[in-house]
């Protein structure tokens, strides 16, 4: 198979060959692995039983979902990812927002598949052979997982896509099994000695349904724009993709959380997963555990880092699409280093989705509202001037930089950080939402308001396309190489 030679410029429509099935194979197969599996314990953790950490995912995931899953539409007009698609929102150089966004998304949760895939392969490794649990293996194991998972990415789309399709049936009759596994050990009661995290049903169910259930589909907001590029409008209908988009993060995200929540419950798992997980699985279940642990850990990094590479090279278009993932692979790695020797898992995972959330979401708003305004029409040529390093076009605007666009991003992350409620922050606004996080409604509704409000006073601004002459004379008339 050729190795994927393509960045992040327009794919021309000869290349566009991927159709709706292939979008939910890759949502699904490549999110039927442990790094999100373990978003399922996180409610259980937080001190909630079954109901309430069924209902709390389910929730979230449906509104994420709800949120999410248009901005696949965007990249499916545009022929280029996501975010560089935002041009036509934030400007060809503010663009730079959504690919840092990209990249942070793609950072954490990258590390966190490389760190509890590894964790959990050496405490099955350590059931089946005795391998020791050191720091020396741990590096090593992370280190080989990486290594394994850059080959997806390099090669990139194509192979990442078998991958997927196969993952989609291996790791659903692997996760079957665990069902099997762990179910004489179930219950429907909260881990021992896990009392409620925010020292309330509600305020607790409120996280966890963010954390555990939102927090998924938001990993996604400049994600969907790598796969939906490959996808032609002229042989596919919005609807059908928005439909495949739907039914590819719903599945592939209720799948594994679900099963997490039933196997950190079996486990009695409260302050750690990987190690219960392990420590209560029948010796039959350990080499499909190792093998899930393994192939879904590839899978699901392989496909992160493919998206970090995209974003690296967005940001640095001198950097060739293998450069930069493997410069992002080692910067993932040491995050997982960091993770294992440094850092408490429960409080980690939830302050990144939180403060990523938070950050994400009003750029996902003001990029859908753009999308919504030009009815889906781009200039596809003009997205792609900073990475040819020119200027001018009809995304010029003000030296690259939509200022209202940017302004109205920039109030609706501040608004949410300062709303956010994490085991290692709280903004200074949670006593006026009685402690509740708020973040992600907040930084959506303020980003989005700010956007309408702010556009509305510039002609200009609030028709992004309403002509090359108009642009032109914000940039002083140039379109040069």
């Amino acid at each position: 198979m050729p190795m994927e030679q393509r960045g992040v410029d327009t794919i021309p429509e000869a290349e566009r060959s991927s159709g709706p099935r292939d979008l939910v194979s890759i949502l699904l197969g490549s999110n039927l692995c442990l790094g999100v599996i373990v978003f399922g314990w996180l409610p259980p953790s937080f001190g909630l039983g079954l109901w309430p950490s069924v209902t709390a995912i389910v929730a979230g995931t449906a509104v994420g979902v709800a949120v999410t899953a248009p901005l696949a539409l965007v990249s499916l007009r545009t022929a280029t990812n996501l975010s560089t698609s935002s041009g036509a929102a934030f400007g060809v150089r503010g663009r730079l927002i959504g690919s840092v966004v990209g990249l942070l998304l793609s950072l954490g949760y990258t590390a966190l598949t490389l760190w509890i895939g590894g964790d959990v392969m050496i405490g099955t490794l350590t059931r089946l052979v005795g391998l020791p649990d050191s720091g020396a293996v741990h590096a090593l194991v992370y280190a080989l997982l990486a290594g394994a998972t850059v080959v997806g990415a390099v090669f990139g789309y194509q192979l990442l896509l078998r991958l997927s399709k196969a993952l989609a049936i291996g790791m659903t009759v692997l996760l079957g099994l665990g069902l099997i596994a762990y179910a004489d050990r179930f219950t429907t009661a909260a881990p021992p000695d896990t009392p409620y995290l925010l020292d309330g049903f509600w305020p607790t169910w409120l996280l966890a349904a963010v954390a555990a259930g939102l927090s998924g589909p938001v990993a996604f907001i400049t994600l969907l724009g790598d796969y939906t590029r490959y996808l032609s409008p002229a042989r596919h209908s919005s609807r059908s993709v928005l439909r495949a988009t739907c039914v590819g993060l719903t599945a592939g995200l209720l799948l594994p959380q679900l099963f997490g929540t039933f196997t950190a419950l079996a486990a009695r798992a409260g302050l750690d997963y990987a190690g219960p997980l392990v420590a209560t699985a029948p010796g039959w279940y350990l080499v499909p555990l190792l093998l899930a642990a393994t192939a879904g850990s590839i899978g699901n990094a392989g496909l992160m880092l493919y998206s970090m590479g995209l974003d690296l090279d967005a940001i640095a278009p001198r950097a060739s699409r293998t450069r930069a993932t493997v410069i992002v692979a080692v910067v993932a790695t040491l995050f997982v280093f960091l993770g294992h020797f440094a850092w408490d898992a429960q409080s980690a995972m939830t302050s990144f989705v939180l403060l990523l959330t938070a950050i994400g979401t009003p750029w996902a708003v003001i990029t859908l509202m753009v999308h919504r305004r030009v009815g889906g029409a781009y200039d596809a040529e003009a997205l792609q001037v900073f990475n040819r390093r020119s200027r001018g076009g009809s995304y010029w605007y003000r030296g690259g930089w939509h200022i209202r666009a940017t302004a109205a991003w920039a109030t609706g992350a501040a608004v949410g950080l300062a709303a956010v409620s994490t085991p290692l922050y709280e903004g200074p606004l949670l006593a006026l939402t009685g402690g509740v996080d708020c973040s992600f409604v907040l930084s959506g509704l303020v980003g989005g308001a700010a956007y309408a409000a702010l556009v509305r006073r510039s002609s200009t601004a609030a028709a992004p396309l309403a002509g090359q002459a108009d642009a032109l004379s914000l940039s002083g008339g140039t379109s040069q190489r």
